[in-house]
């Protein structure tokens, strides 16, 4: 891979359990989203009802696990709940998923289906390397509010995502920044597979051989390298 990604020390003794998998792709092809990407949205979301069974998506003990490391690091995680349960949510309720376009549906797809945090990021709007942190408190996160661009920072001890210009996302993987997500321009990208013990890695790396297979039949010669972290 050519992206470098760190996860520090205090991250590790945070959450012990940790482990990621990173899919990077070359020769990318994005757009608006189709029928066939809001098929796959639309599956996921029958595939994550027969998965929790009548269960709230917070009771799968997943997400229970990282409920308890946003607890850990300060976040409440009934409010700022990590991508997966967010998105779990979203799918089970009246309005669905949404559709953003065509490699966010991929991987929200994905997400959904086995409810494992996924997250996408335009490597040629990456600055330097990855690095999953605690934050200091006084890193930039650049976001829009009310339509304006806006500069936030996280809180001292959050866990991010960032690289050499400021945050890239925040609370782990709660809300990205808009700066280095994936548009309709995007042809290179990576993407993050976020798991916590009780989580097996053989489940993840399903999820991600799954994620991969529908990268390369809607980027037909794309490369593309997996590496486990």
């Amino acid at each position: 891979m050519t992206l470098s990604l760190t996860v520090s020390d205090e991250v590790r003794a945070l959450a012990p359990g940790f482990r990621h998998l990173a899919i990077e792709a070359h020769g990318l092809v994005n757009g608006p989203s189709t029928d066939t990407s809001s098929a796959l949205l639309d599956e996921a979301a029958r595939r994550l009802a027969v998965r929790l069974d009548g269960r709230a998506p917070h009771e799968d003990p997943h997400m229970a696990a990282w409920r308890e490391v946003y607890t850990a690091f300060g976040s409440k995680p009934s409010r700022t709940r990590n991508s997966a349960e967010a998105l779990a949510k979203r799918a089970l309720s009246e309005a669905g998923l949404p559709r953003i376009n065509l490699l966010v549906d991929l991987y929200n797809a994905i997400s959904v289906a086995h409810l494992v945090p996924v997250g996408g990021e335009d490597l040629d709007r990456i600055r330097g390397g990855m690095r999953l942190v605690r934050a200091a408190g006084d890193e930039d996160f650049v976001t829009v509010a009310g339509g304006e661009e806006a500069v936030e920072h996280p809180d001292a001890g959050e866990v991010i995502w960032r690289d050499e210009e400021g945050v890239t996302c925040r609370r782990w993987n709660w809300r990205q920044g808009p700066r280095t997500r994936l548009t309709e321009e995007t042809v290179s990208g990576v993407f993050l597979l976020e798991g916590m013990a009780p989580m097996p890695l053989a489940d993840m790396e399903k999820a991600a051989v799954e994620l991969v297979e529908l990268l390369e039949k809607f980027s037909p010669g794309a490369q593309i390298t997996t590496a486990s972290r």
